[in-house]
C-alpha cells in the first residue's frame, strides 16, 4: 500500500487507510479511486497527487 500527497494543499491519502468516512474502504489504491474522486481538503483530481516514500 502506498501513501499519496496532494501538490495543493499536502493532503495524505493512505491506500491502507482509505477515507471510510467519505465511503472509501482501506486498501483501495489511489488509481482505483473513480475518475471524478477529489481530495477532500482542495478539490483537485488525484491527478494532482506524489506518491510519497514512508
Amino acid at each position: 500500500m502506498k501513501k499519496w500527497q496532494c501538490r495543493y494543499c499536502s493532503f495524505i491519502y493512505d491506500e491502507a487507510l482509505g477515507l471510510p468516512d467519505e465511503g472509501i474502504a482501506p486498501g483501495i489504491a489511489l488509481r482505483d479511486l473513480p475518475d471524478d474522486w477529489m481530495c477532500p481538503d482542495c478539490g483537485v483530481t488525484k491527478d494532482d497527487f506524489d506518491e510519497i516514500e514512508d
